[in-house]
């Protein structure tokens, strides 16, 4: 775990992308005791110029509400949809790429072209056919980030175990009469795993990105406050109050660049070998 630390460390860029993203995730963790009035309340004059006013420094919204209040409770909804739609991507594509990559044959072909079934049709379009049908909400949102986000999961854990299967720790654990699924469980899976956590960090950024994308559209959840839903109310009035769509843009960009830039320490860290290489 030192070596490991060690090596992210030597990362600036991962370290700081490590420090934005604690900050966002301490803001939106005491968001209800940082701002304990709802974000929908109306607490001031409506376009309320940014540092007019100390209790609101971020200004007000097209309807009285204060900005900082709705970033701090759109990081929750970021955070939360990222997170939760990554894992549910990795249940399922992890899974589906391991059984291709170790039985190949029938099993792979199958397999690899219900992946590719889902690959056939833009993220983006998927997604919002999908929340469409379910009506938007937050379970919806989450479910639709994750049927569009599981085929790279399964690609990259199908490669990783093909390559994987033939080693001697793979033959000696069939001699030694595990189960198709023991072996990998126990043998394959372990060992594929940096990879899968580089792309999950990754992973988190793009469904944010994506639940930004749909609140934009006005098929966010119509009972909690996000960022995309931030931008898309104040399109309208771009001209006039500019700190509308700005701040909340600026969260997203830091977000996703603070999570692109661990990404590459992760990288960094759990492939030493191939980071000398590149340098």
């Amino acid at each position: 775990m030192a070596d490991f630390w060690k090596r992210f460390k030597r990362n600036r860029g991962a370290v700081i992308g490590l420090a934005i993203l604690l900050a966002v995730v301490l803001i939106a963790v005491f968001a209800p005791l940082l701002f304990p009035q709802s974000p929908w309340k109306m607490v001031q004059r409506p376009f309320l110029p940014p540092f007019a006013m100390d209790r609101f420094p971020l200004g007000t919204d097209t309807l009285g509400r204060n900005v900082i209040a709705g970033l701090a409770y759109g990081a929750r909804v970021s955070l939360l949809v990222g997170l939760i739609s990554t894992l549910v991507s990795l249940l399922i594509g992890i899974p589906i790429g391991a059984l291709a990559g170790y039985f190949g044959g029938r099993v792979d072909d199958a397999l690899m072209r219900f992946t590719e079934f889902f690959q056939t049709v833009p993220n983006f379009a998927l997604a919002i056919v999908l929340v469409a049908i379910f009506e938007p909400s937050v379970q919806s949102i989450v479910g639709a980030i994750a049927i569009v986000s599981w085929p790279p999961v399964a690609r990259l854990v199908r490669g990783e175990v093909l390559s994987l299967r033939s080693r001697e720790y793979v033959e000696a654990a069939i001699l030694s009469g595990q189960t198709s699924i023991t072996i990998i469980w126990r043998q394959i899976l372990p060992n594929t795993l940096s990879p899968i956590i580089v792309l999950a960090s990754l992973m988190v950024a793009t469904a944010i990105l994506l639940e930004s994308s749909l609140s934009f559209l006005g098929l966010g959840d119509p009972n909690l406050m996000s960022w995309g839903y931030m931008i898309g109310a104040a399109r309208t009035v771009i001209r006039q109050a500019w700190w509308l769509s700005f701040f909340p843009g600026l969260a997203i960009v830091l977000t996703v660049l603070a999570l692109n830039l661990i990404g590459e320490g992760l990288n960094d860290a759990l492939n030493p070998r191939l980071s000398r290489k590149g340098k």
